[in-house]
């Protein structure tokens, strides 16, 4: 399978960072080519709004990584030879593939042509397009969390049809797509696609890695056997790896397996193929092919038990990839015509990624552990991060990567260096440069794990725990900082935080998570990584840090653009300090855009709790103070609150629609931001609902 052939284009092309002086364009490809990228100012004309494209004059600059066989990630750099670009102007771009025996371009692969399903390009233009917003308005689109065999409708498909109605009017169209979070979930991969990944991942990288010999029990019998094999991996995970994810029957493994994900989450391309090459097998044939692990082989009650579990699962991912791989030529075509900024969180890598300082510790100590992690955090440079903020990457940082992927031998100089520079690298966090400004900010890199222990009283005896960990600490939040100084903000300029996990969570549940379940630790119990506690009210100190740094940034308005809990809200915050200035918060939480998770019985459970709790919220201010040992206390009324408070708040939750404050079905948010007004709508599956709220700046 390694000798696979396979599409010219894997994925993209995909719109990354935009800016009056540079545009990112990034695009993977099985084989080398020369690339080269030309943009056309777009101009329209007359009544019936005849077409014209002019070639701006521009340089473009190609670096290419070649991570595997059949495996080249390039990043094209586009600059004006002179000024700057157009501003509130649709751009049109093509690109070029040259070699010594053909010259391409997009539509040669068919991608600029209408009458074809994979087209990338709206309505009757000529080219895929985006355009760069002036310093007044912007409309961001933001959510995170897509599963392919997550439950429901892929909310991309109805940001394509959004753009589709919109896509020549700047003032509808949305500039910038924000990704904030499981832009692939590598932990929890759906049966069906776990062989079709590994054939795929072997034919990108050349199937060069050689994880029996970092950990010498794969080489051993029953596990030699399980990691090629759907449902193989959970022991070998939690085992060898030191992972925690309860869903890692499947988890991704090697480079070509992260590789190979992100490029099926893209793109239809590589589905063709797997298609041709006979890869996606229904569970019958999965049986007969011997592609399944059963744990209880000897066994033959437990086996038949096993058997109809996993038959159910199977199809129940079969019937939801479908609607997935359908969805994928509108994604790919959103992708191509919007600027994208994205962020890791945890499924991006693994489930509870460095959720304590204990996990962090272990998985460290784990050579396989170490090794997969590096994986991840090589394709989320690959996809994702590479694209955000180019510059950040200097070139010993790029050579490194390259030198590790020309040899892909592991326990080697090369792979020793390029583990430490992925473990040690601490700027992925970024600024893009959008209006306002956005600050998109890393949790999971940079946290603050504390020595000092809490006490609580359980069953009548006094037991200590370490805090959850503060999800940034204090040297992150200075280079932060930095990051803003050395930017051309006004005095009292908004600014955007995007916050992977809300800063405003859902009171029922973090309220009795923190009361009854994280003290559980302190007797041993594994909660957080049990029931994935990260929020930021866990460490209330972390919380008010995370109020005074923003009130050190001193924006006129501070938006928190946040996903992660698979729920969207909507939360406005009026916050005092004791010196009297004040600081408002509006956050804005969209998630999932496809993994729909209150289904079912606890689901529908869970529903009702939090449908309850919401209730008593509608039309309701809460007034909740910090005092000085950083407790956060609410009060029922604002006259209660001591004077010797920290800082207080005002808090409302916005109405989502005409019941609810929460929306628990698939979800994308629209940011529309200017410079006297600020809304925020919200894209879901129910196409009639057009939630919008709206406030005056």
């Amino acid at each position: 399978m390694s000798l696979m052939k396979l599409p010219t284009i894997l994925a993209g092309p995909i719109v990354r960072r935009v800016e009056p002086s540079q545009a990112f364009i990034w695009i993977a490809l099985s084989k080398p080519f020369r690339l080269d990228a030309k943009l056309y100012k777009v101009n329209h004309y007359g009544e019936g709004k005849s077409v014209e494209y002019e070639q701006l004059d521009t340089f473009a600059e190609t670096r290419t990584v070649q991570a595997g066989n059949q495996l080249y990630i390039s990043l094209i750099k586009i600059t004006p030879k002179q000024e700057q670009f157009p501003l509130n102007t649709l751009v049109g771009y093509n690109l070029t593939f040259e070699d010594e025996t053909e010259k391409l371009d997009l539509g040669s692969f068919h991608l600029l042509s209408s009458q074809y399903k994979g087209s990338i390009v709206y309505g009757d233009l000529v080219y895929p397009t985006f355009y760069i917003a002036d310093d007044e308005n912007s409309n961001i689109l933001y959510g995170s969390c897509r599963k392919p065999h997550g439950e429901g409708n892929d909310l991309l498909l109805h940001a394509d049809k959004l753009l589709a109605n919109t896509f020549d009017d700047i003032t509808k169209r949305p500039s910038s797509l924000y990704l904030m979070g499981d832009q692939i979930y590598a932990d929890d991969v759906a049966d069906p696609l776990s062989p079709m990944i590994s054939h795929l991942g072997n034919a990108l990288t050349g199937n060069k890695e050689d994880l029996g010999s970092i950990e010498q029990r794969l080489n051993e019998s029953p596990f030699q056997q399980s990691i090629t094999k759907i449902n193989g991996r959970q022991y070998i995970t939690e085992n060898f790896c030191q992972f925690t994810s309860r869903k890692a029957a499947n988890h991704l493994l090697t480079l070509g397996d992260y590789a190979s994900m992100y490029l099926l989450a893209w793109s239809p391309e590589l589905w063709r193929t797997a298609h041709n090459e006979g890869l996606l097998l229904p569970f019958v044939d999965a049986v007969k092919k011997k592609e399944i692990y059963f744990t209880f082989e000897d066994d033959d009650k437990k086996r038949n038990t096993e058997f109809q579990e996993l038959q159910e699962r199977y199809q129940n991912h079969w019937n939801n990839i479908a609607h997935f791989e359908e969805s994928l030529y509108s994604a790919r075509r959103l992708l191509a015509n919007t600027p994208v900024y994205m962020m890791f969180d945890d499924h991006d890598i693994t489930d509870d990624w460095n959720i304590t300082r204990e996990w962090k510790t272990n998985v460290w100590n784990a050579p396989l552990g170490r090794h997969v992690i590096s994986n991840g955090l090589t394709a989320y440079w690959l996809f994702q991060g590479w694209g955000n903020n180019p510059k950040q990457f200097d070139d010993d940082f790029v050579r490194t990567m390259q030198e590790y992927f020309d040899s892909s031998l592991v326990n080697t100089a090369e792979h020793q260096k390029w583990i430490e520079q992925l473990w040690n690298f601490d700027a992925w966090s970024f600024l893009s440069p959008s209006s306002p400004k956005t600050i998109f900010l890393n949790t999971r890199t940079q946290r603050g794990y504390e020595d000092e222990l809490k006490s609580v009283q359980f069953l009548g005896i006094a037991e200590e725990y370490r805090p959850t960990p503060k999800l940034i600490n204090e040297q992150e939040w200075n280079r932060l900082s930095s990051l803003l100084e050395n930017v051309d903000r006004e005095h009292r300029e908004p600014l955007i935080i995007v916050s992977p996990t809300p800063l405003y969570g859902i009171g029922l549940i973090e309220n009795f998570l923190q009361k009854y379940i994280l003290p559980l630790k302190a007797i041993g119990i594994p909660v957080q990584s049990m029931f994935d506690l990260e929020a930021w009210k866990y460490n209330e100190k972390a919380f008010s840090e995370f109020i005074h740094q923003v009130a050190r940034w001193n924006p006129s308005h501070c938006f928190i653009l946040s996903g992660d809990v698979h729920s969207a809200s909507a939360v406005k915050s009026t916050v005092t300090f004791s010196e009297g200035n004040e600081l408002t918060l509006h956050q804005f939480t969209s998630s999932p855009i496809k993994n729909k998770s209150y289904t079912g019985l606890w689901g529908g459970f869970m529903k009702f709790l939090i449908g309850f709790n919401v209730r008593k919220r509608i039309n309701r201010t809460i007034y909740r103070y910090c005092n000085n040992d950083f407790k956060l206390i609410k009060e029922e009324d604002k006259t209660r609150i001591p004077q010797d408070y920290v800082w207080k708040e005002d808090i409302r939750y916005l109405h989502i629609n005409d019941n609810s404050i929460i929306e628990t079905d698939n979800n994308l948010g629209l940011f529309q931001y200017s410079r006297d007004e600020v809304q925020n709508r919200l894209l879901t599956t129910n196409e009639t609902s057009d939630y919008s709220w709206r406030e005056k700046l």
